[in-house]
């Protein structure tokens, strides 16, 4: 495992999540596991994006507490945040002019110097991320010129190069054709079995949620989440 050594669990200790003065979730406990695909499915504003934000440190806790290898998010810094999850967001960055070599070196950001001068290393990382995610001949490319499907590889790519034990990703699959789907989902999930990496996303594609998540938790809303096998989410599927 050349980007990152470390594993962590994700644990989730009651824990509840919202803005001021709207609660979306409450109680939620659950653990997600390093080295494993979790996918979280539910209906429109169930609180999937709220979660990740939460997850991410994007958004305080309304009670309870997040743990990731041990460490009490709410405790941690931003720079300690940011070697220890990465994030991938459904809205298109605002990238076009850089190139995709640029935009995955960027998640170098963490570990460098207040210019955000690259070492050696740090280029070595840039380039075996870039080669993971199949994209090395892409690097030169200015991201504006990228379809979506090659755009969400690059995102990826930045979060492998960031070297962080969690990745989050929120619909890391919409708006892509389906080949393009497979192929995100595939990469993923060879990404927490090789890598041991912990990766959790939200989606909406519960076909490809039931037939390559490792772990599947089914959110509702104001009714908190629970853990469902592939067989409960086909079925669900076939009941809807």
């Amino acid at each position: 495992m050349y980007l990152c050594s470390m594993e962590a669990n994700v644990t989730l200790n009651n824990l509840t999540i919202g803005y001021p003065h709207h609660t979306v979730q409450q109680q939620l406990n659950g653990t997600i596991r390093a080295g494993r695909l979790t996918c979280v499915v539910g209906e429109n504003g169930c609180g999937k994006s709220t979660l990740l934000r939460t997850l991410a440190g994007f958004l305080k806790p309304q009670s309870g507490c997040i743990k990731v290898g041990g460490a009490n998010v709410s405790r941690l810094t931003v720079s300690q945040l940011s070697r220890l999850i990465s994030v991938v967001l459904t809205t298109r960055p605002d990238t076009d002019n850089l190139t995709v070599e640029e935009v995955v070196a960027m998640g170098r950001a963490p570990y460098t110097d207040c210019w955000g001068r690259l070492t050696a290393d740090d280029r070595e990382l840039t380039a075996r991320a870039l080669q993971t995610t199949g994209i090395s001949a892409l690097r030169q490319r200015k991201c504006g010129n990228l379809s979506d499907g090659e755009l969400q590889k690059t995102m990826i790519a930045k979060a492998l190069a960031q070297q962080t034990p969690l990745i989050l990703l929120d619909e890391p699959t919409a708006f892509l054709d389906f080949p393009s789907k497979v192929l995100v989902m595939r990469l993923l999930a060879q990404l927490a079995h090789d890598e041991g990496k912990t990766i959790l996303l939200s989606t909406h594609d519960v076909t490809l949620a039931a037939r390559l998540a490792d772990d599947i938790w089914m959110m509702r809303k104001h009714q908190g989440w629970q853990s469902i096998t592939r067989e409960e989410l086909k079925a669900y599927i076939e009941s809807i």
